[in-house]
């Protein structure tokens, strides 16, 4: 077995905790790159994505890139693409990636938005 790197030992580490605690609760799973941040809802059960958003959406595509502004942009409209599909209360997996910057800016943005997590 190949040695995993200390990312992906975190990743590891947090969706066994997320499977352990969620529930039936759909998880809003979030990647972040470089240049853009995506975020999706997906139901585990089913083995559906009921919601996504990203800044490379057709919309805001040209006007988004990698700050924090943007990332609260694709967490408003992912929770309000979620709603639109009857999810209300998701469990929040940030990967591997730390809950600072970006990646909590797209947190408070779909709380803000109407998820509760």
């Amino acid at each position: 077995m190949a040695k995993l790197s200390l990312f992906e030992r975190r990743r590891r580490r947090v969706r066994t905790a997320l499977k352990a605690r969620s529930g039936d609760k759909p998880r809003l799973s979030v990647h972040r790159s470089g240049r853009h941040i995506y975020a999706q809802v997906i139901d585990d059960a089913a083995g559906k994505t009921v919601a996504s958003a990203s800044t490379l959406d057709k919309d805001v595509r040209g006007s988004t890139g990698a700050t924090a502004e943007a990332a609260a942009d694709v967490g408003k409209r992912v929770a309000a693409a979620a709603t639109a599909a009857g999810v209300t209360r998701v469990v929040f997996d940030r990967g591997g990636f730390l809950f600072h910057g970006r990646v909590k800016a797209l947190a408070d943005a779909a709380r803000e938005g109407g998820l509760e997590f």
